[in-house]
């Protein structure tokens, strides 16, 4: 059961009963509201006696009353900063929240996006690797452990996206078991289940935007030009703390189509937005606990800002790109007015580069694609 009988959505499903009842506005509010309670609470064990995160914390002096006052304050500008970007009220989000798509179109979309689904979790196997022992970050014992819990905290990032957990040597997975794993690929092909789309037709060429979206979050994540703060905060912040809220609408939009359609999709079928809606809140809250630990004056604060606008404008740019190709029309203009337009040449030079390497018959007009110098910069 996706709604009960008056409206509602169920607990298992969704942590606001009243779902269907807002519009994306207010959806994107309590989010908001939400992730700033939650990460008060986390702080508040900074200060409680016999916590683990007080013990884990204790050697890198983040402990005091003036460090948990600092650790506030980050959180909320760059949470203010992030959350108020358009991206997360884009007229794709709310045409499909509000329903007015149909069941063939959610069906290219729901193709088209899995090709960014396939590829997120890379990224951040990719800023692990930035926080290695011949590292600058390595260079003392602070900021050893420090690489240590950046690594723990992306670490069970990649464990809950590829569906794997701790295991000992007394209970870990046969390899049969090991291979299949749930992971996110896994549960969206469950919604592929409900609309009926067989496997040989699950795997299409990216259309440019979304290949565009791929490579920027693995360049900011991966590529030396940038720093091991740029990496962390572009798969932490600029990543995970709108997810809740745009799989929210999507979520809310399909099961609009369902009851409306009759397309009988059940909880199983959308199980990956469910799941998106639950994780992400704990995957933000841990990475921006380890991001503030990493930074310093207000020159990080904008480092940190500048690495979230790349991925920002990515996902904006791919997320025009889909409402073109799903809806057959322009999308209404998005635009990302200061302080969220990109202008560092850095990732404009890095993705033409990466453009050029790709395989052509992985993207929509791949040899055209990887010659093209428009990028979604300004």
């Amino acid at each position: 059961m996706l709604i009960d009988e008056h409206g509602s959505v169920p607990a298992d499903i969704h942590p606001l009963p009243d779902l269907l009842r807002r519009d994306g506005a207010a959806v994107l509010a309590a989010f908001i509201d939400n992730q700033r309670r939650d990460f008060v609470q986390v702080l508040s064990g900074l200060s409680a006696p016999g916590s683990g995160l007080r013990e884990t914390l204790s050697d890198l002096n983040a402990l005091g009353a003036a460090d948990q006052t600092r650790l506030h304050d980050l959180f909320l500008d760059l949470h203010r900063h992030v959350m108020a970007h358009p991206v997360w009220l884009h007229p794709f989000f709310l045409r499909v929240f509000e329903g007015r798509i149909t069941p063939a179109q959610v069906k290219v979309f729901a193709t088209q996006y899995f090709n960014q689904i396939k590829n997120t979790r890379q990224c951040v196997a990719l800023a692990i690797g930035r926080f290695h022992g011949l590292s600058a970050l390595s260079g003392s014992h602070r900021g050893q452990r420090l690489s240590e819990l950046t690594q723990i905290a992306l670490a069970q990032l990649v464990a809950d996206e590829y569906g794997v957990g701790s295991h000992g040597l007394d209970d870990y997975p046969e390899l049969g078991r090991l291979l299949a794993s749930k992971t996110h690929m896994v549960m969206y092909r469950q919604l592929f289940d409900g609309l009926g789309i067989p496997a040989e037709a699950q795997d299409v060429p990216m259309i440019p935007e979304v290949a565009d979206n791929v490579l920027i979050q693995r360049l900011v994540a991966g590529h030396p030009a940038f720093s091991p703060l740029e990496a962390l905060a572009s798969v932490g912040l600029g990543m995970e703390w709108g997810v809740p809220e745009f799989f929210s609408l999507l979520l809310g939009g399909l099961i609009r189509v369902s009851e409306r359609d009759g397309l009988g999709l059940t909880p199983r079928h959308l199980e990956v937005f469910i799941a998106h809606v639950r994780y992400d809140v704990l995957h933000a809250i841990s990475v921006m606990l380890v991001t503030s630990l990493h930074m310093g004056g207000d020159h990080d604060r904008q480092v940190v800002k500048n690495a979230c606008n790349m991925l920002m404008a990515g996902r904006t740019a791919m997320m025009g790109g889909l409402y073109r190709t799903v809806f057959e029309e322009a999308c209404p203009d998005v635009v990302l007015a200061p302080p969220y337009g990109v202008s560092d040449p850095r990732i404009v030079q890095a993705l033409l580069e990466a453009r050029a390497s790709i395989a052509p018959e992985c993207v929509v007009g791949g040899n055209a694609y990887g010659r093209s110098t428009t990028t979604p910069f300004t």
